[in-house]
């Protein structure tokens, strides 16, 4: 089939005439007036609107105008620019306030997010639009799309607990939530959008599903699977949701996991088989496979929790080789740690060696079980007062270095690691390169430094002796449009200040300034004259 629908492509290819250099045959006609009102520039139709002002100014009076308003400024008392820049003052601050508030929200300005999206289509900014598949441009902005990608610092965390088994022990015991009302919202999304998709509505255990996973509330997400099950009883994102919140021990979740395998994967060879029929099908077979590499995961990680190790690292194996795209679910951290634990340290390098890629996004655990794999080699035999004396060999060197650079990607990590700051349990999301990532990694990890000698001590020598306290992640810079704002704001705040202390002063300054573009005398002289001889007569004086 491909082969054939290469031929068909080719032919259509032969068939279609040969486009002509300079024009693209699929834009209208108002992208084409869009595109060369981008190309001929600004700044001709901006000369273009000075020469007709000017040819203009006779017929439309421009100097009498000017003039008059001239007159009408100069009759202004001290209070109208008082309240003229205190208003000006306080609306600008109002703007201000908002501004910072929404980018301390959503990490940027509202102003300039609605000047990109609504202005730039009229500045000419239809570059996407009329540039080719194969174009330098598409190719920058298909890489500026992967960039942010691996620079996105909110992440699932990958070793996650259970709600039902693990979290509520914790509610049992003090009393406390463990888990932030913001991260249980982020996890709220990422079931919506991992367990739902718009073909709900044919099936009516999904249209309840569909509910549940929008319920902030715990008893009525497990009354809703319930409800789910009575209508369908291989409704598997229903076992999903009673395995990971009413399961109160890993036996019980892992239970309800393989009854949720059962019925995933045969929902998930139905939907192979339609997925060519439809758009929708499609979708539905997007989300089935998630379904289906959700249970299997959590399956291997119910397995490591138990002991099974051995069988958690094979259907962790399986998974990624069954369904490689998923890479953003991080299954290979899991599969670090459980080899961390049967100390397959082979193993653990193969992995590394994969993953550990520059067009990958990083992670601690990435980094610091690289460095945990070269400080093996060293730390046994290693001390500060040898090494200090006789240099450090090259190995030592090497693990030094990968020290370097995992605390370099996340300065957090060595205080837990050291149990210098007190461990709590880690949330469903974590903060890449901050401390939420530091306690998920350390929680997990920390037993594997404990088992190499020597391990720890090499890191708290390299970590005391080289780095600071805090992330060197870059921060953002403030919008152009809060500097500008809190600028004007107190500028104007500052005149309205002035202008009612020192009234005298202020109105001979503004003189001063008007006089600076008041129109020449020959240009106005006669108005002047005529708008005295009208005040004369009003008043009933004589010349005389």
């Amino acid at each position: 089939m491909a082969d054939g629908g290469g031929s068909g492509e080719a032919a259509a290819a032969r068939a279609s005439p040969a486009p002509v250099p300079g024009l693209n045959p699929t834009l209208g006609w108002r992208e084409r007036l869009r595109a060369g009102l981008a190309g001929t520039g600004v700044s001709v139709w901006l000369v273009a609107g000075l020469g007709l002002l000017y040819a203009l100014r006779i017929p439309l009076r421009l100097c009498e105008n000017l003039a008059a308003v001239t007159v009408f400024l100069n009759s202004l008392t001290p209070k109208f620019y008082v309240a003229l820049t205190g208003t000006s003052s306080l609306i600008s601050g109002l703007i201000f306030v908002f501004e910072w508030w929404y980018f301390h929200k959503h990490g940027t300005s509202f102003i300039e997010q609605v000047s990109v999206s609504h202005l730039q289509p009229l500045m000419g900014g239809t570059e996407s639009s009329i540039s080719e598949p194969g174009s330098p441009s598409r190719n920058r902005e298909s890489e500026t799309s992967r960039q942010n990608l691996s620079e996105c610092k909110v992440w699932r965390n990958p070793l996650n607990l259970f709600r039902g088994a693990e979290y509520r022990r914790y509610t049992w015991v003090t009393g406390k939530e463990p888990l932030t009302y913001y991260d249980m919202n982020l996890s709220a999304q990422d079931h919506q959008t991992f367990f739902t998709c718009d073909t709900d509505f044919l099936r009516p255990s999904d249209t309840v599903m569909q509910k549940a996973w929008r319920e902030r509330n715990p008893p009525a997400r497990i009354k809703a699977a319930y409800q789910a099950l009575e209508l369908n009883n291989d409704c598997a994102t229903a076992y999903v949701l009673l395995a990971e919140e009413e399961a109160t021990t890993i036996v019980d979740a892992e239970k309800l996991f393989k009854q949720a395998l059962k019925a995933g994967e045969t929902i998930y060879r139905q939907s192979q088989q339609c997925q060519h029929q439809s758009p929708q099908h499609e979708a539905q077979l997007r989300r089935d496979t998630n379904v289906l590499v959700y249970i299997k995961r959590r399956l291997a990680m119910c397995a490591r929790k138990l002991g099974r190790i051995r069988e958690a690292v094979k259907i962790m194996r399986d998974l990624m080789k069954e369904f490689p795209p998923l890479t953003m679910l991080n299954i290979h951290e899991n599969l670090l740690e459980s080899l961390l634990e049967l100390q397959a340290y082979a193993d653990v390098q193969a992995v590394l060696a994969k993953y550990d890629d520059i067009s990958l996004p990083k992670s601690a655990a990435i980094c610091y079980t690289a460095a945990l794999l070269k400080t093996r080699t060293v730390s046994e035999k290693f001390s500060p007062e040898t090494a200090s004396r006789r240099g450090l060999s090259t190995a030592e060197i090497n693990a030094v270095e990968a020290i370097h650079r995992a605390v370099e990607f996340n300065p957090h990590v060595p205080k837990y690691l050291l149990e210098m700051k007190s461990l709590i349990l880690p949330p469903e999301h974590i903060l890449k390169r901050g401390d939420s990532e530091a306690i998920a990694y350390a929680f997990f990890h920390l037993q594997h430094w404990k088992r190499i000698e020597g391990a720890l001590n090499l890191l708290q020598c390299t970590w005391e002796g080289t780095f600071h306290h805090v992330s060197v992640y870059p921060k953002k810079e403030l919008p152009l449009f809060i500097h500008f704002t809190a600028g004007f704001c107190s500028s104007t705040a500052m005149i309205a200040i002035l202008t009612h202390q020192f009234p005298e002063i202020m109105g001979i300054f503004a003189k001063a300034v008007l006089g600076l573009w008041r129109p020449q005398p020959w240009a106005s002289s006669g108005f002047e004259e005529n708008t005295q001889d009208l005040k004369s007569e009003d008043l009933g004086l004589s010349s005389g």
